[in-house]
């Protein structure tokens, strides 16, 4: 079974290079990954603290360059979805990390889900999240 695209989040890529069988067969089962400016620097910070900084820059590489991977870009329409996430959380009193509310525009803009183990993201109305291999549909 393969899957439409998909937003990965910072913390479902982590799950993956740990060994995370989830994770694992998401990824193996998706058609396109794609990764916002907001996962790839928490990503690069991460490498860069990390003691393993130049092995897992070199894996986020190839795991860019062997895979469908593509990159998306923040622009004005993401920026206008930005705004109605942020008033939508901030009404319902359920705030959340602002580069999470980043990606969530861009899955918001581009209508993909996001591949995330964060729970926050459910308080987003009108994004689809994949935690599991059931929620491929």
């Amino acid at each position: 079974m393969e899957i439409e695209s998909f937003i990965i989040d910072t913390n479902a890529y982590s799950e993956f290079k740990r060994g995370n069988k989830k994770a694992i067969e998401i990824i193996q089962k998706s058609k396109t990954i794609f990764f916002t400016p907001i996962v790839v620097g928490e990503l690069l910070f991460g490498f860069s603290i990390g003691r393993k900084s130049e092995q897992n820059l070199i894996e986020f590489k190839e795991f860019q360059d062997s895979r469908s991977v593509k990159n998306l870009i923040i622009d004005t329409q993401t920026s206008e979805f930005f705004a109605i996430i942020y008033k939508q959380l901030r009404t319902q009193g359920t705030p959340i990390p602002t580069n999470d509310m980043w990606i969530a525009s861009l899955a918001m803009q581009y209508d993909y889900a996001v591949f995330t183990f964060d729970k926050h993201f459910n308080n987003i109305d009108g994004i689809k999240i994949i935690r599991d291999v059931i929620d491929l549909k």
